[in-house]
């Protein structure tokens, strides 16, 4: 819908008719004439706006936008004519009561006053300066919510990956040029931001309908395989059918195939490997609430507020998802290349980055950091005159680092990206970790499944690099270094719901507790 904002001058047309008699009584043609009458244009200046926050101070952080904002319109009103509010003072009001669709709460300080203007309430009737002034602080406070956390409290959730700014001066200059804030395009938030809200509002239908039942087993209950007979295989029946992860109810007690491709599905979505049995930890995230996958949602919602929406403009760029243990290329839009990864336990959390990969470091060094040194080489050392011959391990200047070769800790080849947390890309030894479903066992690096098919990707843009020469690097026992022809940048996030490309909407553990203290603040606000 197109809307007409003319808050500046309304012009009103008054027609008169004038008759002209003559002796004869014969009717003449009307004359019509037309005249134009000024509005009467209220002002708004900076000693008016004064007064204004004197008598409602929890708006004073928005003092100074929108001081700059009537000084642009020449201190006169923005948001009435002489009819009253116009339609996008109404429209900026429709969409802040829907907040809640944003997985946001309507918290606008004064929203006694603020109602009144659009209830038409004599006993609460504000004066046409403080009601325009009231509609401007709105404004800022509906942008202001909608952008996400200030970078400060960001940057207090772990969060150093950057941060997009709400710019105001684009907010404000929307007024004078008749855009809306209904115009998604013109808002520009990342794009998983509107997949999740899609999901809210899926998630939050199926709430009103009762949400889904808690499944009840037995203390007997182990697992369930197809041609199995039990009463709580109807009761997973009806779970999987409410989250369309099964097309059809059929009510049966028997567990077929199609049930156990329907629960391969859901443990699919929720970062589980898909199994031939239905155990009891399959179970347990059935019954998670349907009110805690929404809290879940939300907070993802947030999250993806504070994702600058250029990044999915990039040509070829990698990103990490810590929760889902997986690592993706993505170039011109799609996938290009996919690896299940290793990160960070809880104590040596992965950090929440990015940064422009430079280098290939085939067949590399471990430089052992000065807390492992102290607290494994030393003591190790002091146990066995023959420690660092037996770990492949030498000193180096003062430090320690272990020889190139296959049970190098960082493997056969790692990729760098320079940051102050020392995080990187490499290779391990330890290849069984990847059969786990839950995967932080790292000191906070990642570790890559396919470290071989990543060096391929990467360097498919130089022909003098083929997979025989990689592979030879690889296995050379001598550190060699190759500099990316183009910095490709690597997005380290961390995001516990998310609906990939498929449209399927995914939910993965809180690995590092963060969803709780996200939660919080977005109550508080």
């Amino acid at each position: 819908m197109k809307i007409w904002y003319t808050p500046f001058i309304a012009v009103v047309f008054l027609i008169v008719f004038s008759c002209n008699s003559k002796a004869d009584k014969k009717e003449e043609n009307s004359i019509k004439t037309v005249e134009k009458i000024p509005e009467l244009k209220l002002t708004i200046d900076s000693t008016r706006i004064s007064k204004f926050y004197e008598n409602y101070p929890k708006l004073d952080k928005f003092k100074n936008d929108v001081t700059s904002l009537y000084q642009k319109n020449k201190s006169t009103q923005l948001w009435q004519d002489n009819k009253g509010v116009v339609e996008f003072g109404n429209t900026l009001f429709n969409q802040y009561k829907n907040l809640d669709q944003e997985g946001l709460k309507a918290n606008y300080p004064y929203k006694d006053e603020l109602n009144s203007v659009f209830e038409n309430n004599p006993a609460k009737k504000l004066s046409k300066e403080d009601t325009d002034l009231l509609l401007s602080n709105l404004y800022y406070y509906y942008g202001e919510k909608v952008g996400g956390f200030d970078e400060k409290t960001v940057l207090s959730l772990e969060w150093l990956l950057p941060r997009k700014k709400l710019n105001y001066q684009v907010l404000s200059d929307s007024i004078f040029k008749k855009s809306t804030i209904l115009d998604d395009k013109k808002r520009k938030m990342f794009s998983q931001y509107y997949k999740l809200r899609d999901a809210l509002k899926e998630y939050r239908e199926i709430e009103k309908k009762g949400g889904w039942k808690t499944i009840e087993t037995g203390e007997e209950y182990k697992s369930l395989k197809v041609g199995d007979s039990s009463n709580v295989i109807a009761q997973i029946r009806e779970r999987l059918f409410v989250t369309r992860d099964l097309k059809e109810d059929t009510k049966s007690t028997v567990c077929d195939t199609i049930l156990i491709k329907a629960m391969k599905n859901y443990e699919l979505r929720h970062g589980y490997a898909p199994k031939n049995t239905i155990l009891l930890e399959h179970i347990n995230d059935l019954n998670i609430p349907v009110s805690e996958r929404i809290k879940t949602i939300i907070a993802n919602m947030e999250r993806c507020r504070w994702i600058d929406p250029e990044l999915e403009k990039g040509q070829k760029y990698i990103e990490v998802n810590i929760p889902e243990f997986k690592l993706y290329i993505i170039e011109d839009g799609k996938i290009a290349f996919t690896s299940a990864v290793v990160v960070g336990k809880a104590m040596t959390k992965t950090v929440v980055f990015s940064g422009m990969m430079s280098n290939i470091v085939f067949s590399p060094y471990w430089n052992v950091p000065p807390s492992i040194i102290k607290s494994e080489i030393k003591p190790g050392i002091a146990r066995d005159k023959n420690y660092l011959q037996k770990k492949n391990l030498e000193w180096n200047n003062g430090s320690v680092r272990q020889l190139p070769g296959k049970n190098n800790s960082l493997g056969l080849v790692k990729f760098l990206f320079p940051n102050s947390s020392n995080i990187y890309l490499h290779d391990t030894p330890s290849k069984s970790f990847f059969e786990r479903e839950s995967r932080a066992f790292s000191h906070g690096c990642v570790r890559v499944a396919k470290p071989r098919e990543l060096a391929i990707e990467l360097l498919k843009v130089d022909p003098t690099w083929n997979p025989a020469r990689i592979d030879k690097a690889m296995h050379a026992g001598k550190e060699s270094w190759y500099t990316l022809k183009k910095k490709v940048p690597v997005y380290i996030g961390y995001f516990t719901a998310w609906v990939d490309r498929e449209g399927n909407l995914n939910f993965y553990k809180d690995i590092y507790q963060r969803d709780e203290s996200l939660l919080k603040l977005l109550t508080e606000e």
